[in-house]
């Protein structure tokens, strides 16, 4: 285990498989990177999930769409939340709350943290009303059944740069 000590409170991450990277998932990191000094954001890498995105195209995109904010850093990461935290020397890991549904499941996850890194702390932030309802399966689902017009309805949903790779890797590139 690191000590707390080594470990900067100013510090956040935000974890998350960030595919796709939605509107919600940046509305979490512009509001993070207003509270904490330095937010390192933490692409996810799962071996047993099938991801729509490979890492590489996440961490571009991603880095892509947070260069406005200078305390903004992009990496990709195997293993454990905390791990990742403790190696980035962040003394915080940073959680979006959308639904009441999204409750449950934080926390037991921030329990289990609690156990495996007592020295790190778990911080939720609400969604935005706007983008409660968001969800990377949500997306996917209007990128692969939308019409003519799903180009123009995904703006709703995921940062405009993130829509033309998105429809292109679901094969929908004659919208």
């Amino acid at each position: 285990m690191g000590s707390s000590s080594s470990l900067d409170p100013r510090h956040a991450v935000y974890v998350g498989s960030f595919d796709p990277l939605t509107l919600g998932h940046l509305d979490i990191i512009r509001r993070g990177a207003r509270v904490y000094e330095k937010l390192t954001v933490g692409i996810g890498l799962n071996p047993d999930k099938q991801s729509l995105f490979p890492p590489e195209e996440r961490l571009q995109l991603t880095q892509q769409v947070t260069e406005e904010f200078p305390n903004v850093t992009v990496r990709c990461f195997h293993g454990l939340a905390v791990s990742f935290a403790r190696e980035c020397q962040a003394a915080v890991v940073l959680r979006g709350l959308r639904m009441l549904t999204d409750i449950e499941s934080e926390f037991r996850m921030s329990l289990a943290n609690r156990t495996l890194a007592p020295e790190i702390e778990s911080v939720f932030l609400m969604a935005s009303d706007r983008y409660s309802h968001i969800s990377s399966t949500l997306i996917k689902q209007i990128a692969q059944m939308g019409g003519a017009d799903t180009a123009i309805h995904l703006k709703g949903f995921v940062p405009e740069s993130v829509i033309e790779p998105l429809l292109a890797r679901l094969g929908r590139t004659n919208l």
